[in-house]
């Protein structure tokens, strides 16, 4: 599914009397087969190692990961520097003076990420978690899904998608099975229109 080319992708957007290219926002996340995204403990030590998966090859499709406070912390926590990427983390309660190396947005996400969308550059990581891509699904802001499914059941722990409501229907795009077991999935996400429940692929 992967290989080591970096590739410039864009969605055709309708803005009302003509189409306009966008960046994608892309959820890629790693997901047991009970679908929780972190065990009960925030830890990740239950994802499988699997040799044969470019990580790197994925990461350079990338130049900004977008994602909630836990998600941040979490992550920070585990060593990561996010290295050569544009981080924007989601937040009501950190201070930006404490966190200059990433932007903290507290309030006009909408218009923010529509406005990260019409600029140039590569592919916006949603990183995580799951409120958040709840939020941008309600806006019609999801161009794909892309669970690695882990083969494992957690019993609990953070779920990939609260029960806030959100429909959206998905269409395959590729898959690939690993030797370890795990499964990458990769869907469009068809948006839908304004003020029905009709879907288009947006």
């Amino acid at each position: 599914m992967l290989d080591k080319t970096v590739s410039f992708s864009w969605t055709r957007v309708d803005q009302g009397g003509g189409y306009n290219w966008m960046r994608r926002v892309r959820y890629q996340v790693a997901c047991s087969m009970d679908g929780y995204i972190a065990a009960p403990n925030d830890d990740f030590d239950w994802i499988t190692p699997e040799p044969s998966f470019d990580f790197e090859a994925l990461y350079a499709q990338f130049d900004t990961l977008l994602m909630g406070r836990r998600t941040y912390e979490s992550v920070r926590a585990m060593g990561e520097s996010f290295r050569g990427k544009q981080v924007i983390v989601v937040s009501r309660s950190l201070q930006p003076v404490d966190h200059p190396d990433v932007e903290i947005v507290s309030e006009g996400l909408e218009a923010r990420v529509r406005e990260l969308r019409a600029q140039p550059g590569r592919d916006i990581w949603l990183y995580g978690g799951g409120n958040l891509f709840s939020q941008l699904l309600a806006w019609n802001l999801v161009d794909t899904f892309e669970p690695a499914i882990i083969p494992i059941l957690l019993g609990g722990g953070v779920q990939l998608l609260p029960p806030h409501g959100i429909r959206r229907r998905l269409e395959l795009v590729r898959h690939r099975v690993y030797p370890s077991g795990m499964l990458l999935l990769e869907y469009e996400v068809q948006q839908a229109v304004e003020g029905t429940n009709e879907f288009s692929r947006g």
